[in-house]
């Protein structure tokens, strides 16, 4: 998991900013994403993608990543962002937003996935990165534990919907309540099966 960084460490960069995201495929709540700096050759054991860990190892890694790592920034774009400006956008905004909030500034930046936000620094997009880069593992450690904690308040909002248990996704659950009720606020109106109901 170290491979990426090792190699961007020994060519002098120092400060290796990890980013990813969570919440691209649910009908209602924001995308969040997330930028971790851990110190030069500083591994985490057990970190891998969060969606090959369980919420309960999710929560672990996520206190010792917050613990470890030289900074950590978390942002999101919402759903009216969402909406108006397409998920992929908005996803490319969130981690701008959260490489922007970093408490220093990276010498250098890995992103999982294909794209790279529009930051003035130099970086490299890494398909599949959040299961072969330790610092984009802890991104994405990080960013699913503040989405799914951030659901779960939205569930005493709107009881209704069961976002505790689905985080906004199209679960048979949520598509039959979205019948019944119609969307709420933090639905994302342009997303098939939101604007179906």
């Amino acid at each position: 998991m170290l491979d990426f960084e090792q190699g961007l460490w020994e060519k002098g960069f120092r400060l290796v900013a990890g980013v990813d995201e969570a919440g691209r495929g649910p009908l209602a709540g924001p995308v969040v994403a997330c930028a971790v700096v851990l110190p030069a050759w500083t591994s985490v054991p057990g970190l891998d993608d969060s969606k090959r860990l369980s919420p309960s190892r999710r929560e672990e890694l996520y206190d010792v990543v917050r613990k470890v790592a030289s900074a950590v920034s978390v942002a999101r774009a919402e759903p009216e962002e969402i909406d108006l400006l397409n998920i992929h956008n908005a996803t490319l905004l969130a981690m701008k937003r959260a490489l922007e909030g970093l408490d220093l500034r990276p010498d250098y930046v890995l992103v999982d996935g294909r794209f790279l936000p529009e930051v003035d620094l130099p970086g490299e997009a890494v398909v599949g990165g959040d299961g072969r880069s330790a610092c984009i593992a802890a991104a994405s450690v990080v960013a699913k534990v503040e989405r799914d904690r951030l659901m779960a308040e939205y569930d005493r909002i709107y009881p209704q919907y069961g976002f505790a248990k689905h985080k906004g996704y199209p679960t048979p659950e949520h598509l039959r309540a979205l019948r019944e009720h119609g969307p709420c606020p933090i639905h994302r109106r342009t997303f098939r099966g939101v604007i179906t109901i």
